[in-house]
């Protein structure tokens, strides 16, 4: 039982179970009511949508572990009471899941982009598992590089249920005579637009969180020589960084929740949902001082990505 919750900790379970609420409530929350407005009904076959969310949860969950399993080192500094590989795991286990995980998930990955027939969505997952290896090796080292890598593969998450409708519609109704072209024109680009917003968002969120995350990680990130933003710069410089990104982040929600979808539920979402827990990010970032600060800044900043993705739920309504 004790190998088993290492092994959970390890493949980091809650931010999986994350990825997965993000591939369902973009297809049934986002997805779908544009489809069901443009009168097509529900494209996406359950059986797709099921090999591309365990294509993502195991190709995430699989980061995780090649990720502990170069940094134990960086670990032993960082947050010895939470080091699992070489003690709960072994580093030959942990390679071991990792190529398991990243099996598995490249595979369902392939299966649902032919389905679909689309080779852009065969690359991504072929592409993404790869990305995620060199920069657990070495990018996540270099300035900047593997911040901006973590945040784009967080965007793609969104993106790759895009993808798939996109591809399916195309595949299914692009030689159909009497079809709407209108609708087959527009319904794309409509649902890139949405769902690309997300993806924006999930980019400009999970990019905080991660610069925060280097903040809270600063003792045994200098110890291994690692070039992470508040290293380079210093804390003083990364921390107005990170409040002009909160600042852009919040004016986009303002933006979005009062020109671009106007509304009162919209009005109370992005106010209570977003605005104050982002604003709370604020300033739990700019009063820390110590290790334990940044980590409380980064959770309430993970929060925030949930209220995000939670945001569909609203856009649903709408639609």
């Amino acid at each position: 039982m004790e190998k088993f919750r290492d092994f959970m900790a390890l493949v980091r379970w809650q931010n999986v179970l994350m990825t997965a609420i993000v591939v369902y409530v973009m297809e049934k929350w986002v997805a779908t009511p544009l489809l069901c407005a443009a009168y097509f009904g529900e494209q996406l076959p359950w059986y797709v949508l099921f090999l591309m969310t365990f294509a993502c949860c195991f190709i995430a969950a699989g980061g995780y572990v090649i990720n502990d399993y170069f940094d134990v080192k960086i670990d032993a500094i960082n947050r010895p009471d939470r080091l699992i590989v070489t003690r709960g795991v072994s580093k030959q286990q942990a390679m071991q899941l990792f190529q398991i995980l990243t099996a598995v998930g490249i595979l369902c990955g392939l299966a649902s982009a032919w389905l679909v027939r689309s080779w852009v969505l065969a690359v991504i997952f072929v592409f993404v598992p790869g990305l995620l290896w060199f920069y657990s090796a070495s990018y996540k080292r270099m300035f900047l590089l593997g911040n901006l890598i973590v945040s784009v593969v967080a965007a793609l998450t969104p993106l790759v249920v895009a993808i798939a409708n996109v591809a399916y519609l195309k595949q299914h109704y692009s030689s159909i005579n009497g079809i709407d072209v209108l609708s087959l024109t527009t319904l794309p680009h409509d649902i890139y637009v949405w769902i690309g917003g997300f993806a924006v968002f999930a980019f400009l969120g999970t990019f905080i969180r991660e610069v925060i995350k280097d903040m809270q990680d600063q003792m045994g990130d200098r110890e291994l020589e690692c070039h992470t933003l508040p290293i380079v710069l210093g804390e003083s410089t990364t921390k107005i960084i990170l409040t002009v990104l909160v600042l852009i982040m919040a004016a986009a929600i303002v933006w979005l929740a009062w020109w671009v979808i106007p509304s009162p539920i919209t009005a109370r979402y992005a106010i209570f949902g977003l605005l104050v827990p982002l604003a709370c990010t604020l300033y739990l970032l700019l009063a820390a001082r110590i290790s334990s600060d940044y980590r409380t800044a980064q959770n309430v900043m993970k929060f925030v990505l949930l209220m995000g993705t939670l945001f569909s739920f609203v856009v649903t309504r709408l639609l």
